[in-house]
């Protein structure tokens, strides 16, 4: 591979697909004890607020993330759902193999 070293979630992200949704779902994934609102996301992910309100909505269709009705709301990944939960245990796994964080 050419040019500068990729991180295994560019590597991901550019072999899935990647986006927003990647990125936002990502981001729930490496901190699912915590939840955060649309503001944080908004800040850790580099993405528009439309964008991550966008993504929030789809992955909360999936039921891949909760919404706590808080003031402001907070998302976190929900690991009640066995699809979020073998992504989750997935990207877990992943985030070793590079030795990243």
């Amino acid at each position: 591979m050419k040019g500068k070293p990729r991180t295994v979630w560019e590597e991901l992200e550019l072999a899935l697909g990647g986006g927003g949704k990647f990125r936002v779902l990502l981001h729930l994934i490496l901190n699912p004890k915590e939840a955060f609102t649309k503001y944080a996301l908004v800040k850790a992910t580099g993405l528009r607020t439309p964008s991550v309100e966008s993504q929030l909505q789809a992955l909360l269709k999936l039921g891949w993330i909760k919404e706590y009705n808080f003031t402001p709301k907070t998302y976190q990944i929900n690991l009640e759902n066995e699809v979020a939960t073998h992504i989750s245990e997935a990207f877990q796994k992943i985030r070793y193999l590079k030795g990243e964080t």
